[in-house]
């Protein structure tokens, strides 16, 4: 049976400095006319962060709104780029996604968090090749505070073309946080689609089904502990993959055994 492969997250955190709120209230009420460089740049500093609050809370129409105002006090900000970008990329607008990502880029080369988003980004439009190399410098950058994440990524990204590569990257990231939960979640998506059930069931365990399940790895567990001759424990997953996502391909795919 077919699994649908998960795609790698796209969480990634905007790394910006906290902005005082008295500052930000007397920047957006000062008359652009009258402001020097330095406070268009610093109000385009609050505008970027008022965008990325927007964008956490998924109201992209009016994150976007504060980036483009953001864009035009000081378009030389990467994290303004950045953010934009990653509006744009839930809006479905990939060529608009790219060209800030690559802008952001431009202005920051060094910064592995972009690489990292820009690789997800990459993936997510299919260009696998260009996405790993992205997410490997991330990942090999001492200073990237979340080198699992990068690492989980690439593994991800690339699971469904090469899956021993894949299995590399994935182990990169346990061993660097050991209980990372997507690390472990893609582990076991690897070892069910190898048919290594033992070291499946050992992943999902780890992963701790119990307090934080999807449809995918529900659908896992119920094949393995069906393979490994476990009826009761399969079932059990089966109902709960009905019952927390019935509308879900995986639990269309079979019907619960009694």
């Amino acid at each position: 049976m077919h699994v649908a492969r998960r795609r790698a997250r796209v969480a990634m955190p905007m790394r910006l400095s906290a902005i005082v709120a008295t500052t930000a209230a007397l920047l957006l009420s000062a008359c652009g006319s009258s402001m020097s460089r330095g406070d268009m740049q610093n109000a385009a500093r609050v505008n970027t962060q008022l965008g990325i609050n927007y964008a956490q809370q998924g109201h992209f129409s009016v994150a976007l709104d504060k980036l483009e105002r953001a864009l035009d006090q000081d378009d030389s900000l990467p994290e303004t780029h950045a953010a934009i970008a990653y509006v744009y990329q839930n809006l479905g607008e990939s060529k608009k996604a790219e060209r800030h990502f690559r802008e952001a880029l431009d202005l920051s080369p060094g910064d592995p968090a972009l690489k990292n988003n820009f690789g997800v980004f990459l993936c997510s439009v299919g260009r696998y090749e260009e996405a790993e190399l992205l997410l490997l410098a991330a990942a090999k950058d001492p200073t990237y505070p979340t080198p699992e994440a990068a690492w989980t990524n690439a593994g991800t990204c690339i699971k469904a073309h090469n899956l021993d590569k894949a299995e590399i990257y994935l182990r990169e990231a346990l061993k660097i946080a050991p209980q990372y939960r997507e690390a472990l979640a893609q582990m076991a998506s690897i070892s069910f689609r190898k048919t290594d059930y033992l070291r499946a069931r050992a992943f999902l365990q780890r992963y701790d089904l119990q307090s934080n399940a999807t449809a995918e790895l529900l659908f896992i567990a119920a094949r393995t502990e069906r393979e490994l001759g476990d009826l009761e424990t399969a079932r059990r997953y089966e109902r709960r993959l009905k019952s927390e996502f019935p509308e879900s391909v995986e639990a269309a795919s079979f019907e619960v055994s009694p």
